[in-house]
């Protein structure tokens, strides 16, 4: 594919076609940067249910700061909604 070639023509790496595919994550892959403690409430938060507005609400947090630990949280976790971050946490052991 593109991104194989480019990759391969910039970074002396081979094209994916010519690799091994790489092996899905499991739960003891550890994160490249670990959650922080209050990153690891959120994230507990959200796997109960929990609005932003219930978790600012919980935590006396700003809406805007619960916001801000879930896009670290998402990008941590590399997903993109919260139902795949609860996902992805508990195939990490998180919650």
């Amino acid at each position: 594919d593109y991104a194989g070639r480019l990759l391969a023509a910039f970074g002396g790496v081979e094209p994916a076609s010519d690799r091994a595919p790489a092996p899905p994550a499991t739960s003891t892959q550890a994160l490249i940067e670990p959650l922080s403690q209050r990153e690891l409430e959120v994230l507990r938060l959200i796997a109960q249910g929990l609005s932003n507005d219930e978790i600012g609400q919980r935590l006396y947090l700003a809406l805007s700061t619960v916001k801000g630990h879930n896009r670290v949280i998402f990008a941590k976790l590399d997903v993109q909604r919260r139902t795949e971050a609860v996902a992805r946490a508990r195939d990490l052991g998180l919650v």
